[in-house]
Order: structure tokens, then C-alpha cells, then sequence
């Protein structure tokens, strides 16, 4: 199993970091991104830590670690500088929070995290074919969110990818133990959601390559 979406108490998760790494470490995943949710009031708070979290641990487990965030409900307006100062502080893989149906996320949201340069856009809700278009030749990969709600427009996302062929990836979004699931659970859903078991299984290849 690879996951890009996961929270701690740094932000709105129930779990320590290190727990998070051991609960993952312990179902037999092979690669994890910690993204606490940021705003552009937190991040100097929050990265620092997951930062040295995860460069403690990596040396003692064969699981790649990677600190990374998730901008959450900010402003379109604050993308473009927001995304920079992350990466500055250590985030190495930035995902943004985008416009899932079951939040009052900012219409516009989706548009100017993937001008910005985010890494993922995760539930990105209703997409417009022209943000996924311009997802695609930005490199932006879409998200297949295991989360309740946010998962209910993952056949939308998906028919829209494989139209115009942007990168798709799957993410949890785990806040607590329960949310975490197995790869056979990761690729049901994603099959669920019209995806072929070929383009399946390249999820993961193409989510394996933020750990290279």
C-alpha cells in the first residue's frame, strides 16, 4: 500500500506521527506521505515537526517516509506564495484540499492550487474538464479519496482523467485507525469508481514515484 493523504494531532487526526508510522508500518505499507492540514497561519508550526518525525524514524523501518501537507480551506488567492513557503519548510509532497462536494470549499479552489503547483489535488469534487485538462499538462495528480463523502465524485474524477489522461493517485485521507485500508481494499475502490484493473494498478506506480 502507498498513501499520499494522512493526518496526525498535528491537525485534525487522532494519532501521534509516529503512531500513524507505526500503524502503517505494522499493515505492511511500502510507502506514506504524513500531511497534516496547513493554512498560512500553521504551516511554520506544523512542518518542522513532521519533518523531524519522519527523519528519525526513516533510518529504522524499510517504509518511505515523506513530511508533506495539506493546504486546507485557504484562500485562491494564497495558493501561489503558500505552495513556495511549504516546500521551503520541508513539505515534499503538497497536497491541496479541493473542492469535495461535502465541504464549503471556495469555488476556484481546484483551479488555482494546480496553477500553483501542487503535488496532488485531493477529492477535488466536480472538476471542470478544463482543470482537469490543465491538471494534465501541469503534472498534477488527481486523487481517488478513500474518505466517506469525498469519496462520492470519485467516478466523476475518474471518467474526466481517463478522457483527457491526468495522473490519478489514491490517498486514504486517514484521521484514525479505522480509516487506513489494505491495497486489495485501495483497488476495489478505485475499480469501483470505473477503472480498469490496468489503470488500477498504475495508481500506485505513479504514486510510488514521490518516494524515488
Amino acid at each position: 500500500m502507498i498513501d499520499l493523504h494522512t493526518h496526525t494531532v498535528l491537525s485534525d487526526g487522532v494519532l501521534l506521527p509516529s503512531e500513524l508510522i507505526r500503524r502503517c508500518e505494522a499493515r505492511g505499507y511500502r510507502c506514506l506521505v504524513v500531511a497534516d492540514h496547513v493554512d498560512t497561519g500553521t504551516a511554520e508550526m506544523v512542518i518542522p515537526v513532521l519533518v523531524k518525525v519522519c527523519n528519525d524514524i526513516a533510518p529504522t523501518t524499510k517504509m518511505k517516509l515523506k513530511p508533506g501537507v495539506e493546504l486546507t480551506h485557504v484562500r485562491p488567492e494564497h495558493y501561489g506564495d503558500l505552495v513556495k513557503r511549504v516546500r521551503d519548510l520541508g513539505a515534499e509532497v503538497v497536497v491541496a484540499h479541493g473542492e469535495t462536494i461535502v465541504e464549503p470549499v471556495i469555488a476556484g479552489t481546484n483551479r488555482a492550487a494546480i496553477e500553483a503547483g501542487v503535488d496532488v489535488l485531493g477529492h477535488p469534487g466536480l472538476m471542470t474538464r478544463e482543470d482537469v485538462e490543465l491538471a494534465a499538462a501541469r503534472g498534477v495528480c488527481l486523487e481517488i479519496s478513500g474518505r466517506r463523502g469525498h469519496s462520492l465524485t470519485n467516478g466523476h474524477v475518474v471518467k474526466l482523467a481517463l478522457e483527457v489522461g491526468a495522473d490519478l493517485v489514491f490517498g486514504t485521507d486517514t484521521h484514525a485507525p479505522d480509516d487506513l485500508v489494505s491495497r486489495v481494499m485501495a483497488e476495489t475502490i478505485a475499480r469501483g469508481a470505473g477503472l480498469s484493473v490496468a489503470d488500477t494498478k498504475k495508481l500506485f506506480v505513479t504514486a510510488e514515484r514521490f518516494f524515488e
